[in-house]
């Protein structure tokens, strides 16, 4: 387990629509992260083929749940990670606290490299940075599909958009976690992300590709709230 703690903002919105918020804090227990997420299958292979073209073999079965260290999680504004092959990915994150389900915003950030011959591997080297902010999934569950979800990264100077849709791309959440194993137990401090978006290309056509700097965003527009968590990558030298 882990013994770094989390705090994040927990938003309700009551029946009539008052808001209220709590602090929760807490040690995650443990992270899953959920791959090939999908719901549409040719978008679940155009994400397959743009991990293949930087050598990431295809996956044995969708989706996959991956454990990971909890201890990754965190909610620093800048992170480490070894070289400069690793890249981010903005992703809905489930957590469960006081006995209540929570919807977040994430990022599955990853090691491109290590990732071309271990996806399992890869997702174990890096951080996860996690929002600071929460909404009660009750609220959102009903307009799940109608939340954005966006990310955006600084590169040659300027912030681009990286990554943009909404999360009727990717598999009903709640059925998502319920495939989860382990899930039944609902464990206090229990993580998951829930997959993500392809990268939209650059001008060189260049897709998935590391940044010094990334912005990761939920917009429920039916609520008219956001959810924003930004941070910062320092490349370790890679020493032989």
């Amino acid at each position: 387990m882990s013994t770094q703690r989390l705090s994040f903002a927990c938003e309700s919105v009551s029946a009539s629509g008052t808001r209220s918020t709590a602090v929760h804090t807490f040690a995650p227990r443990a992270l899953v992260v959920a791959g090939w997420t999908g719901r549409d299958t040719a978008a679940i292979e155009h994400h397959i083929e743009e991990l293949a073209a930087i050598g990431v073999p295809r996956p044995s079965s969708v989706p996959l749940y991956y454990r990971v260290a909890a201890q990754l999680l965190t909610q620093s504004p800048d992170i480490e990670a070894l070289g400069e092959q690793s890249s981010g990915e903005a992703e809905p994150v489930f957590f469960f606290s006081q006995g209540e389900w929570w919807l977040s915003v994430a990022s599955d950030h990853t090691d491109r490299q290590v990732e071309s011959y271990s996806v399992a591997v890869s997702k174990q080297m890096c951080a996860k940075p996690v929002a600071e902010t929460a909404w009660r999934w009750a609220d959102v569950q009903a307009h799940q599909d109608s939340i954005e979800l966006h990310s955006r990264i600084l590169e040659d100077g300027r912030w681009v958009d990286y990554q943009r849709g909404t999360l009727a791309s990717i598999r009903p959440l709640a059925a998502l976690r319920d495939g989860m194993p382990g899930v039944d137990a609902a464990p206090e401090g229990l993580f998951m992300t829930c997959g993500t978006l392809g990268a939209l290309p650059n001008a060189r056509g260049e897709g998935i590709r590391p940044a010094a700097q990334m912005e990761i965003e939920l917009h429920d527009p039916r609520l008219q709230r956001r959810i924003v968590h930004r941070y910062a990558v320092q490349a370790l030298p890679v020493v032989a």
